[in-house]
């Protein structure tokens, strides 16, 4: 089989290095690019399928320009954009239909993770839907894939860039379970259906509210979740899943609970919100 194409831009010769090492692959062939006009003509040359694009020699923008020149050459091509720590870079980047963003120092194991990711994605432009890009107030409709909550789980990361590393992690592991739930459970992970998530900041707290469109739930009949577990069968979740064929888990909600300072579900418990404390 002829090699995974990728195409790395940056104006550091250092971030090549590195992702030389972190993205080499046998089958995979990278090539480096370090400026945009560059980067363009092997576009024009050979099918990418992915470009990991930072900025660029003789001075950087967020790489919105670029991405755009990508989509008219390469549409199915995914763009990973890297930077500054900036959410309403991050933002634009994935209304402009970037596949990801990244801010530096870029963290490898979640980098490589999400380039994996978008060389088996198919079908990916349409699984984000920006509904507001404020930095204060972010709202996303997610596609029912596994596929688009990791990737709006980076976003996430990307929106609390600023928040202490604690905090900031909480907050990423509790909004990716509680929405893999949502798309789980809520929405049968049925790709024609989508699940809306917001992450509000205020001075002092992150608050996260997940809707999805399914009939809700009642822990009565959760036998599958740790969360109903028993007191005195802290594990029978687990022999449920396995009758039913479930994947290994089970414990989103608990986790969730634990990493956040207040949790509360709608009526319905189609809808959950949480709030982290910023201390």
């Amino acid at each position: 089989m002829p090699p995974r194409l990728l195409l790395v831009l940056d104006a550091d010769p250092a971030v090549h290095q590195a992702l030389e090492g972190l993205l080499r692959r046998e089958d995979r062939a990278i090539e480096d690019a370090y400026d945009s006009d560059q980067a363009l003509d092997l576009l024009r040359r050979l099918p990418y399928e992915v470009v990991v694009a930072g900025p660029e020699s003789g001075g950087g923008g967020d790489g919105r320009a670029l991405l755009r020149r990508v989509r008219s050459l390469r549409p199915e091509a995914r763009v990973i954009l890297t930077g500054e720590a900036n959410p309403a870079h991050a933002l634009a980047a994935i209304r402009d239909r970037a596949y990801c963003y990244f801010h530096k120092p870029l963290p490898a194991s979640q980098l490589a993770d999400m380039v994996q990711q978008a060389l088996d994605a198919s079908a990916w432009r349409d699984d984000l839907r920006v509904v507001s890009a404020r930095p204060d107030w972010c709202t996303l409709d997610v596609r029912s894939k596994l596929e688009a909550a990791e990737r709006a789980t980076q976003l996430v990361r990307e929106m609390t860039a600023d928040a202490p590393g604690g905090p900031r992690e909480d907050i990423a592991s509790a909004f990716r379970e509680l929405l893999i739930n949502g798309i789980e459970h809520g929405a049968g992970s049925d790709p024609r259906k989508r699940v809306r998530a917001s992450l509000i900041r205020t001075a002092r707290s992150v608050v996260v509210e997940i809707e999805d469109p399914g009939k809700g739930f009642s822990l009565e009949h959760l036998p599958h979740a740790a969360i109903a577990n028993p007191e005195d069968s802290p594990t029978r979740h687990v022999e449920v899943r396995v009758r039913q064929g479930n994947r290994p888990g089970g414990f989103g909600i608990l986790m969730a609970r634990n990493m956040v300072d207040e949790l509360v579900y709608n009526e319905k418990r189609n809808a959950v919100l949480f709030v982290k404390y910023l201390k």
